[in-house]
């Protein structure tokens, strides 16, 4: 290996790893700002969180290598640009490509490794993060209880809140459905406001309401279904206490099975396996909904399925040389047949085409199962491939902007990064919305940004001024001077301002 190309990877690894770790640090805040609802409060141990955010930050590795390469490119480029190295080495007959050379192979070999570890950590981190947060997410219920929805997350009860105040935890509007008894809503409380807390052991949720009513249906035994009145008892209270037991209020790990068949917790492997049974079965309910509506909805029996009756037509040559005309065998009917057969048609119509759409919605929803393991085996594809989108698209700007530093180069390369992240999001939700195909909509990005990136590599191979601000303004110019007949003034050559 030659002493320039030793130079370029250490200009480069020094960036890459100080902008891989920030873009990675922003990510876990990203992630820590959407979920401090479902955090604050827990009582987590500090290994639990450590555990959570390591396994959380350990997902965001495929997602921060590309746009830490495309920073740490701009930066690397840039400062040689800024120092006049990189012009020492062209001047030295060294063009442009050979000083990007090690730095491709290098982006090629954390492309490969960047699509490894999205196949086998990846997979293993989501599962493990995603099971961590839901188990989470299951204690202290009083915390989860959100206003306007019903909440689930204690055995045998379903409870409602209008309001709540955050600083305070008080509840306002509750409705409290005991369904203990596995009867329906027999028991209901309904108070005017409260506070809901938990025992000091964990054991139990306290509920303190106050003003309200508590209504209960009375069992009627042995009572004929049309002599019952449907008694029942109401009583009204202005602070009650509740005690509900509650059973494994901590922390209870979960097995690793609940996200065993999820899209995006498998690997290459097996996501071609779930693609083969999904594709089998989709193409075999396709043609056993196409069978069962062309034989019982499309063609209605007729008298020609049965055999006797149709050794004799075959014997007579009657059914197949004739024409079956329609209109002339209604107009034989009487008035009340007409109906009937009008009625009738009427009917397999209707029911033909209830079929089709009950049919249609299942192959649908199927076909956006399936889409959903297509997208995701491609992801683990065009996450690597934008490393060396962006390496393209981060040399050789940074070669022409010629700033270093983390100001400008942080700036475009967030820009970029918005561009590739909208137009992936795009493109993947239109395949799985069956709008376009999953290749198109995976590889959207690559396809606009990867001419992007060759334009900027000729530009800055060629020493193009595409970032000098007089060049678009001599672009301007002639613009203007094509559509109003004015020719553009000329710099004056002996005095160098404008005539």
């Amino acid at each position: 290996m030659k002493k320039i190309d030793l130079f370029m990877i250490r200009s480069f690894i020094g960036p890459l790893i100080l902008t891989f770790f920030i873009v990675l640090i922003i990510f876990i805040l990203q992630f820590l700002w959407m979920y401090v609802d479902d955090l604050a409060g827990k009582g987590l141990e500090p290994k639990v969180l450590s555990e959570l955010l390591f396994q959380f930050s350990l997902t965001f590795v495929p997602l921060s290598l590309p746009l830490a390469i495309l920073l740490a490119s701009l930066m690397t480029f840039g400062n040689l640009g800024e120092f006049l190295e990189l012009t020492a080495l062209k001047s030295s007959g060294i063009p442009l490509q050979r000083i990007m050379m090690p730095l491709f192979i290098f982006a090629s070999f954390l492309a490969v490794a960047s699509f490894l570890f999205a196949d086998y950590v990846l997979p293993i981190s989501t599962r493990k993060a995603r099971t961590l947060l839901t188990d989470i997410r299951r204690m202290r219920p009083e915390l989860n209880i959100q206003a306007g929805t019903f909440y689930n997350g204690i055995d045998g009860f379903s409870i409602k809140i209008t309001d709540k105040d955050p600083e305070t935890n008080r509840l306002d509007g509750i409705y409290i459905y005991d369904h203990r008894e596995g009867i329906g809503n027999t028991a209901v409380i309904h108070a005017d406001s409260g506070y809901m807390n938990v025992t000091p052991d964990e054991s139990g949720l306290i509920l303190t309401l106050y003003n309200g009513y508590a209504y209960k249906d009375i069992e009627e035994k042995n009572v004929p279904q049309e002599k019952r009145t449907f008694p029942f008892r109401r009583d009204r209270f202005t602070e009650q206490t509740m005690v509900i037991e509650l059973e494994g209020f901590g922390l209870n790990r979960s097995g690793m099975d609940i996200y065993r068949s999820n899209y995006a917790m498998l690997n290459t492997s097996d996501l071609t396996f779930y693609i083969d049974s999904l594709s089998t079965r989709f193409n075999g309910r396709t043609e056993t909904y196409f069978t069962e509506f062309s034989q019982t909805r499309l063609f209605t029996p007729s008298p020609f399925r049965n055999p006797a009756f149709k050794k004799e037509a075959d014997s007579n040559a009657v059914w197949r040389s004739q024409k079956f005309n329609a209109r002339d065998a209604f107009d034989t009917l009487n008035f009340m047949d007409k109906n009937t057969t009008v009625s009738r048609a009427l009917s397999f119509a209707r029911e033909g085409t209830a079929f089709m759409t009950e049919k249609s919605e299942a192959l649908v929803a199927e076909a956006k199962n399936l889409r959903r393991y297509e997208a995701e085996r491609y992801k683990r594809f065009t996450l690597p491939l934008a490393c060396l989108v962006f390496f393209f698209i981060g040399a050789p700007l940074g070669a022409i902007i010629r700033k270093g530093g983390l100001g400008t180069p942080a700036v475009i390369s967030v820009l970029f990064f918005v561009i590739y992240y909208v137009i992936s999001l795009s493109g993947e939700k239109f395949a799985k919305e069956l709008i376009i195909s999953v290749p198109l909509g995976m590889l959207a990005s690559t396809i606009i940004l990867l001419p992007i990136g060759i334009f900027l590599t000729y530009k800055a191979t060629t020493d193009a001024a595409i970032m000098n601000a007089e060049t678009y303004i001599l672009f301007f110019r002639k613009i203007g001077a094509f559509l109003t007949g004015i020719k553009p003034e000329k710099d004056n050559e002996d005095t160098g301002t404008l005539a």
